[in-house]
């Protein structure tokens, strides 16, 4: 592990000079150039890239971002007691911030976020004021992020001694401004792992139907949710604070919306913390990065069934990956038609009980972090032995309410439908995921059931571009980025990418594991984390940490 000390007051430094001794980093950087992808060795965008918007109005949008900047200072923040549907226990606090719709219209309609707060618990002479946060997405929020401390404790309580946690809801998430879109009848069966000619119209007829709704509520208010404008709101929330630099720590989305910020406001951030960033590039946002994605969750699934056929005798399942794999399509089978065990239904049609589509949802987290595993490979035992109860809950849990699932669902289509390079042909989403579902078949399909709505968004007649991810050499403090090397919602490369186009910022890799979400339960990236935020110390340009421990094998 490299453990050299950087200091946040460094002047920055040239990637390509600095000596990188993370194996993680040259093995991926190895990777990209075997697969002829690798990028230019400049660590900040090539020239050719563009802005996201038209220059006459991405002038008038700073010049917005500036004005609703000063109004929140001025106005601050009404510090409150929660809102009992926050689920917040009394020593949070509640709030509003007005932002703009519109950044070119600032003194047009107007958004409010709701936030919370934790105060800090160390003495005041330790308190470095307000760490922000954003979990991902899009379309979630961290109002719980005061609820950190009490329940994952380590390295969030010792970080809220010195920081007041912050959460909020962005815009069109929550009760900031929710959006709601509907689509046809509930979907309760998952698209077969290789649709029919009709499934795939059932698809293109449902993704047209639901960004038909979406058009139709909210018309040209959909134009106004970019990663652009989230970052904005960001630096909104900062002056609402009264800081004249931001603390910001983001995870997944989170991750790529705090190199956004970065890039537009670089003498804004003092300390930024990026968590299992997605592929930053304008080419990859965000169509290629989920067919990336889809390769990658394949990839975990196969760890986790390996895993589970490695403890045969605790889970009864097989003694293969292909054993388990088909325990799971007889499971999935099952849940189609009636949410217990039984013959399968129509394909592609809504049933009863929870379905194979919250059940795939559901089984999504093996993905996310190993720490799942014994609990979905109970489930699926007990199911294999005739007793649905477990299986069907982790696939109604995944599901959530449905009010819920409508607002989530469309904050993040109004966000990734609205940037980036989304094919308008359906033969083109068709010949890309028939090519990647033969070796990447898990959910391969289903996700282009999320994404699909994309192909039928209205975008307006300039629809957005992605901010090209890095600022001038010399503008940026240190920023830290922590990533695995399996991860399977936001490949590794993704960070790899982001790294490279933030001059002076260290990569904390751990290698091995495919955890999203690094921060808090890996011992070694927590003390650099805490090293980082509470002193701006960084190891370096990178630094390897070994996995945390696998998971125990046993049944609940």
């Amino acid at each position: 592990m490299h453990t050299h000390v950087r200091h946040a007051h460094d002047d920055g430094y040239d990637r390509n000079e600095a000596p990188v001794r993370s194996a993680a980093i040259h093995a991926a950087l190895g990777a990209l150039v075997l697969t002829g992808t690798a990028v230019a060795p400049s660590s900040h965008p090539a020239a050719h890239e563009t802005p996201g918007t038209h220059p006459i109005r991405q002038t008038r949008e700073a010049a917005g971002a500036a004005r609703a900047a000063d109004a929140a200072a001025a106005a601050g923040i009404d510090w409150r007691e929660c809102p009992d549907d926050e689920g917040l226990p009394s020593y949070a606090e509640c709030g509003e911030v007005a932002v703009p719709l519109d950044y070119a219209a600032p003194d047009g309609t107007a958004l409010r976020l709701t936030v919370s707060r934790k105060r800090a618990t160390g003495p005041a002479r330790a308190h470095q004021g307000p760490l922000l946060h954003n979990p991902g997405g899009p379309g979630a929020d961290s109002m719980s992020f005061p609820l950190y401390p009490a329940l994952r404790g380590g390295v969030w309580t010792k970080l809220n001694r010195a920081y007041d946690l912050v959460g909020y809801a962005p815009r069109g998430v929550g009760r900031s401004a929710p959006l709601r879109c509907h689509g046809p009848a509930d979907e309760r069966a998952a698209v077969p792992p290789v649709p029919s000619a009709a499934a795939q119209r059932t698809l293109r007829e449902r993704a047209s139907a639901f960004a038909g709704d979406c058009a139709r509520r909210y018309g040209a208010r959909l134009a106004h949710f970019t990663t652009a404008d989230n970052a904005r709101d960001l630096d909104v929330l900062r002056a609402a604070l009264h800081r004249k630099r931001l603390t910001f720590t983001g995870t997944s989305y989170g991750a790529y919306l705090g190199a956004v910020y970065a890039t537009l406001f670089p003498g804004h951030v003092r300390r930024l913390v990026l968590d299992s960033a997605p592929d930053p590039r304008p080419e990859r946002i965000w169509y290629r990065d989920a067919l990336q994605q889809s390769a990658a969750f394949q990839r975990r699934w196969g760890d986790f069934a390996s895993w589970a056929a490695r403890h045969q005798r605790v889970y009864g399942l097989g003694t293969t990956a292909a054993a388990v794999q088909r325990r799971f399509d007889a499971a999935r089978a099952a849940l189609d038609r009636t949410g217990r065990p039984g013959r399968t239904g129509p394909e592609y049609s809504p049933g009863g009980g929870a379905g194979s589509r919250g059940l795939l949802l559901g089984y999504l987290d093996a993905g996310r972090g190993d720490e799942s595993w014994p609990r979905l490979a109970s489930a699926l035992a007990d199911f294999d032995e005739g007793d649905p109860r477990a299986l069907t809950q982790v696939a109604a849990s995944a599901s959530g309410s449905a009010a819920q699932r409508e607002n989530s669902d469309t904050a993040y289509l109004a966000v990734q439908c609205s940037e980036g390079d989304w094919p308008r042909a359906w033969s083109r989403w068709a010949r890309d995921h028939t090519a990647l579902e033969r070796r990447a078949p898990f959910q391969t399909w289903e996700n282009l059931r999320t994404n699909l709505p994309c192909a039928y968004w209205s975008r307006g007649a300039a629809p957005a571009r992605p901010v090209p991810v890095g600022p001038a050499p010399g503008r940026l403090p240190p920023v830290l980025l922590l990533a695995s090397t399996r991860d399977g919602v936001t490949p590794y490369e993704g960070s790899v990418r982001t790294w490279r186009r933030l001059p002076g910022s260290s990569l904390v890799t751990e290698v091995g594991a495919g955890v999203h979400g690094v921060a808090g339960g890996n011992a070694c990236a927590d003390r650099h984390l805490a090293a980082y935020l509470l002193t701006g110390r960084t190891p370096g340009p990178a630094a390897d940490c070994p996995r945390r421990p696998g998971p125990h094998a046993h049944r609940f």
